[in-house]
């Protein structure tokens, strides 16, 4: 087990790698229901890894394998996990974020973002030179100190420093977790997931996995550009289409 979850308190803990979401989105069944299902299967299914099965990184991993990939969730009680997996099907593992992390070739962070740098301390050799995509946002009042520096950088350039050698790409972090289920596979136009990031295949295979969960890409630019989707932003939270995300981010 990592120092990351043996050393940091229980009460962070719980915060840190956050609470199953079994309660929440607990069937492909439900997805179903919800009319989340995907129209089509990926053309490569990939093996996600996914540390922190909370809310956001629970309806990533059940739209994620209704599209046929594989996922591995992780978390501090992986157990408390076992009845979402088993609901998911036999392309749903779940085990320690050090496991996770290592099944992954693409790598979900889901965790606060007062946990990422202990987390890419723990993890650097497991993620080292895999696609990483980072959903957290960094709240002063709940990650510290920290989180007033990464707001002044942009978190995406923040994030980098802390996940070094990753291939790292900003994601899913300017939708709320309720909005990232209901949402999914609309009717009509999708909502569109701003993107940003350096590495131009890691772009690339967030693209797809956007569209696998029923949303629209929309890359943004370089992770220096990722602050313009960060926390307090006019987009951030708010429900667009693609052509409404470009207007607003005045990209063509």
């Amino acid at each position: 087990m990592s120092s990351f979850l043996r050393s940091a308190p229980v009460s962070l803990l719980a915060i840190m790698l956050c609470l199953p979401m079994t309660a929440r989105f607990s069937s492909a069944q439900d997805a179903r229901a919800a009319g989340e299902t995907p129209t089509s299967k990926p053309s490569a299914p990939l093996k996600i890894g996914i540390v922190g099965t909370g809310h956001i990184g629970g309806t990533l991993a059940t739209l994620w394998v209704a599209a046929g990939h594989e996922v591995f969730m992780s978390s501090r009680h992986p157990q408390e996990l076992q009845a979402l997996a088993h609901s998911l099907g036999p392309r749903a593992h779940v085990g320690t974020p050090m496991e996770a992390a290592g099944f992954g070739e693409v790598v979900l962070l889901s965790v606060p973002y007062g946990a990422l740098p202990q987390v890419g301390r723990d993890l650097k050799n497991e993620l080292a030179g895999k696609i990483v995509l980072d959903t957290g946002n960094p709240y002063p009042e709940r990650d510290g100190p920290m989180a007033v520096e990464a707001r002044r950088q942009g978190a995406g350039v923040a994030s980098a420093e802390y996940l070094p050698g990753v291939r790292l790409v900003r994601a899913f972090n300017a939708i709320n977790s309720g909005d990232l289920r209901s949402e999914a596979h609309r009717k009509g136009a999708p909502i569109a997931i701003p993107l940003a990031g350096d590495d131009s295949e890691a772009l690339q295979v967030a693209q797809q996995l956007v569209k696998d969960a029923g949303f629209a890409p929309v890359v943004v630019g370089s992770l220096a550009k990722a602050r313009e989707f960060d926390v307090g932003t006019p987009v951030y939270t708010r429900l667009m289409t693609e052509p409404q995300l470009r207007q607003a981010l005045g990209l063509k």
